[in-house]
């Protein structure tokens, strides 16, 4: 892991070692099958903010420290000061899957999931997927960062799944019976 880069948080939650925020109350789900037993708000990992606080499960915060740590700051490195901040398209949602009518309920309405739409750099540049995605070396790094997402994440989805993430990372916990789901 890489410990350099990330700031140590004495008050880590969830067992992590650099996730801040706070517990949270009980979330009831509106629709049968959402709601967070434990939820937490997250405002940062590894030392790079989330420009929102994110709702989100215990193994889903563990999820996205590993990802930070062994998969954002090596690809990133110094590129640009390096990563300051990630912008948070969602998180908790009690809704279907792509808010589809008769859908099953997404992971997002149960704490297991978080959409990252772009990386926001020290030096104030603000790398987008959907800008990024396929061009030269941005592209590049955006291809790393979805791959190294598959292993933390159970399943993982970008500009190619669908119409649905061609703006986004979607990372999610869903149990999963074999490996990772990454398009």
């Amino acid at each position: 892991m890489v410990v350099s880069q990330a700031r140590r948080s004495s008050g880590a939650i969830c067992g992590t070692r650099t996730a801040v925020g706070r517990a949270m109350a009980a979330i009831p789900g509106d629709l049968p099958g959402c709601g967070v037993a434990e939820p937490y708000w997250v405002t940062e990992v590894a030392g790079v903010r989330l420009n929102q606080g994110a709702i989100l499960d215990c193994r889903t915060v563990a999820a996205l420290e590993t990802w930070v740590d062994d998969g954002l700051l090596p690809a990133a490195g110094r590129r640009r000061g390096g990563p300051a901040a990630l912008r948070v398209a969602a998180h908790y949602d009690c809704r279907t899957r792509n808010n589809q009518p008769g859908a099953k309920v997404s992971e997002h309405g149960k704490g297991r999931a978080i959409d990252i739409s772009a990386i926001t750099f020290r030096d104030g540049t603000v790398l987008t997927v959907l800008e990024g995605w396929g061009r030269g070396r941005d592209g590049r790094l955006l291809r790393r960062l979805h791959r190294t997402a598959c292993g933390p994440f159970g399943t993982v989805l970008g500009p190619e799944a669908d119409r649905f993430h061609r703006d986004h990372f979607h990372f999610d916990t869903a149990p999963r019976r074999s490996q990772s789901y990454c398009r």
